[in-house]
């Protein structure tokens, strides 16, 4: 029997980087064993893969920090670093806003974040105080609002401008502090609480949370420092 051959076109992708696009092309060309009627067999050991790649590097920037409005505050090599929970708490936040169709990552959202890291000294804390994700989320709701459900949030919802001040009010403490080491999530919550007019302070007060729970909280500023380098 006469072996048919079944060629297909170039296939074209795009593919997103950070050097200018490239487009990888694959060109399929298929043996056909046999037809029969409307049925077609395939002899995959014959398959054969054509690819033709444009070579190049992608680079990826990680960011170790978090978004400040005073940097003039330290030199950057004397400027404190945030801890590794404190950074996933944030990009955590920053989902929470985006799952909530939120404009902006607000102090609402940076809590969210903590619980939802969930292994900060921060975020047991609040869960030993009866604070967990859920309650915070449904005050949220209940405190902002739903948000449009055609609208979507940006990749990266920006900070409002109390969340801002909850960041910088956390870098701030940690410099007047005089101690080595990073930044906690314990800073970043306290610095939550710290914008009495913002939401997440309203939740958390809503909560249970009080000054005399975070002077508690105060004690385990540090602690998340000591877990990272176990």
């Amino acid at each position: 029997m006469a072996t048919h051959r079944l060629s297909f076109l170039p296939i074209s992708i795009s593919t997103s980087q950070s050097l200018p696009s490239k487009r990888h092309d694959f060109r399929l060309s298929l043996p056909l064993s046999s037809l029969y009627g409307n049925k077609l067999l395939l002899k995959i050991s014959d398959l054969s893969l054509f690819v033709t790649k444009h070579h190049s590097s992608t680079t990826a920037t990680v960011s170790f920090s978090l978004p400040t409005a005073k940097p003039e505050r330290a030199p950057s090599e004397k400027s404190p670093k945030w801890s590794a929970r404190s950074i996933k708490s944030f990009a955590m936040a920053e989902l929470e806003a985006r799952k909530l169709k939120y404009p902006n990552t607000g102090t609402e959202a940076l809590l969210m974040g903590i619980l939802v890291e969930g292994t900060s000294q921060a975020a047991k804390f609040l869960r030993a105080n009866g604070i967990t994700l859920f309650k915070v989320r449904e005050e949220t709701v209940n405190l902002l609002g739903k948000s449009d459900m055609y609208f979507f949030s940006p990749e990266h919802p920006p900070l409002t401008e109390q969340a801002q001040r909850a960041l910088d009010w956390a870098v701030d403490e940690k410099l007047k502090s005089g101690e080595s080491g990073e930044i906690t999530t314990t800073y970043l919550l306290l610095g939550i609480w710290s914008e009495k007019e913002s939401a997440g302070y309203m939740i958390l007060a809503t909560l249970g949370f009080n000054d005399e729970k975070a002077k508690d909280l105060r004690k385990y500023i540090n602690e998340d420092i000591v877990l990272n380098y176990k």
